[in-house]
Order: structure tokens, then C-alpha cells, then sequence
């Protein structure tokens, strides 16, 4: 399958996915077009963090398909590495290495597993700690530095490796309310830049602001999407209005 930028860089057909007995996706399917901001909303435990976590082959699916570029993401021959470059994820604990600098954080992965050019590397790496705003914190320890600061490095660690494609699982989940701003505000000018952006997120105001299309999964399969204003304003299934009435 040979990709094109009018096809979806991202595509899931009929997911399904299961641990153990418990089947977490019931036949997924979602297209995601280039530069598009997408945000899959939904309660605990409905599949959510399954479904990206699929998406870069950190978990094995059942059934269905999922294409990224026209690759195929759980085919016995796709280079995991190849796909590791294309789609960059950040997590909800930000697993940065403590003995190594913000700086170091943001170079190892070009220079281990790219085997890049360090000079190179860390001139990326300096520019891309400036766009996320943490300029004079290249020489600070994980340990030195604020909740949101250091997610705001784990964001940049991911985009030195030149991705197509982001994935954020709650990446604001666990830091203080004043800290969750700044990391949104980080999110929202990748988004402004064109990076296609795939967010499972609890930050409603946020995904009503920045998503071109909302996804609402429940127990495992996609309940009802839309664009933000028709999903916010003008819900239709019963699942998503009380989802809604609960958190707005």
C-alpha cells in the first residue's frame, strides 16, 4: 500500500484487542488525515490508552488492521525502528533518565539509535528544548526540574526523532493543575505547526480548542465522534451525554 498525503497517514479498521478473556477493543476503526489534531475522550478503562498504545505497536492487536504511512504496524516483517521513528509517543509518567541532563535526555535516542551526528544531534536538541520554552534548563536533572517541565522535556525527546505522527497518553494526567498549562500550551503549537496529533485526554476545554475531531470510546468500542462544536453542543447517543454531564 503506497501512501500519499490524501490518504490517511493514520488508519485503524475493525481493531480488536484482548488481555486474557477481557477484550479491551470490540472493532475500532478511526482514519487520521495529515496535520489533523484528533482526541479520543472516554471513562477509565475504555480502551483509550489501549487503542494508541496499538497504534506504535507497544501492544499486539487480535484483529483488524492498523496502517501508519501505508505500513502496516503488526505485520511479522515491519521494522519496529522504522516505526518508532514516524511515530513519537509521550506517557503519562515521563520516564526521563535521572543521571542524564534535559540536554541528554533530548540526544540520546538520535545518537543511540540513529546513530546521528552529535554535533548535529545537539543543535537539534538545544532548538527543540527552546520550543518547548525550557531554554536555560539544558544543563538541569530530571530531578531539578517542575512536573510540567520535565513532560515539556520528555515532548521534545520524542520529537528529536523527527516523527510524522505524536501520541499523547494523559500526558497531563499527573501533574499539578498550574504545571498542566504549560504542557497543553506545548501541545497546542506542535498542533499549530502542522504535527498530526493523537491525544487520549481528559482536558475537555483543551480538546474542544484544538482537536478537528473528537472521538468518545466506551467499554471498548467508538460511541460517537465528531468535530468539537457538533460533538460538545449537539451529542446524540445517551453514553456520550452522560459522559458529558459528568465532567463539563
Amino acid at each position: 500500500m503506497t501512501w500519499t498525503a490524501e490518504k490517511p497517514i493514520v488508519s485503524l479498521k475493525d481493531v480488536r484487542k484482548s488481555f486474557g478473556t477481557l477484550e479491551v477493543l470490540k472493532g475500532v476503526s478511526i482514519d487520521v488525515m495529515k496535520g489533523e489534531v484528533i482526541c479520543i475522550i472516554g471513562p477509565s478503562g475504555s480502551g483509550k490508552s489501549t487503542l494508541i498504545r496499538c497504534i506504535n505497536g507497544l501492544n499486539d492487536i487480535q484483529g483488524g488492521s492498523i496502517f501508519v504511512q501505508g505500513k502496516e504496524v503488526h505485520a511479522t516483517n515491519l521494522d519496529k525502528l522504522e516505526l518508532r521513528k514516524k511515530v513519537g509517543m509521550v506517557f503519562q509518567q515521563y520516564n526521563l533518565f535521572p543521571h542524564k541532563t534535559a540536554l541528554q535526555n533530548v540526544m540520546m535516542a538520535p545518537l543511540k539509535v540513529l546513530k546521528e551526528n552529535k554535533t548535529d544531534v545537539e543543535s537539534r536538541a538545544r532548538q527543540l528544548i527552546k520550543k518547548v520554552r525550557l531554554e536555560g534548563k539544558e544543563d538541569s536533572y530530571p530531578g531539578e526540574l517542575s512536573g510540567g517541565q520535565q513532560q515539556r522535556v520528555a515532548i521534545a525527546r520524542s520529537l528529536a526523532m523527527n516523527p510524522e505522527v505524536m501520541l499523547f497518553d494523559e500526558v497531563t494526567a499527573a501533574l499539578d493543575p498550574e504545571t498542566v498549562k504549560e504542557v497543553l500550551v506545548t501541545i497546542r503549537e506542535l498542533a499549530e505547526d502542522g504535527m498530526t496529533c493523537i491525544l487520549v485526554t481528559h482536558e475537555m476545554g483543551f480538546a474542544r480548542e484544538v482537536a478537528d475531531h473528537i472521538y468518545f470510546t466506551d467499554r471498548g468500542v467508538i460511541v460517537e465522534h465528531g468535530p468539537p462544536k457538533t460533538f460538545f453542543d449537539n451529542a446524540q447517543d445517551p453514553r456520550t451525554k452522560e459522559f458529558l454531564g459528568q465532567i463539563l
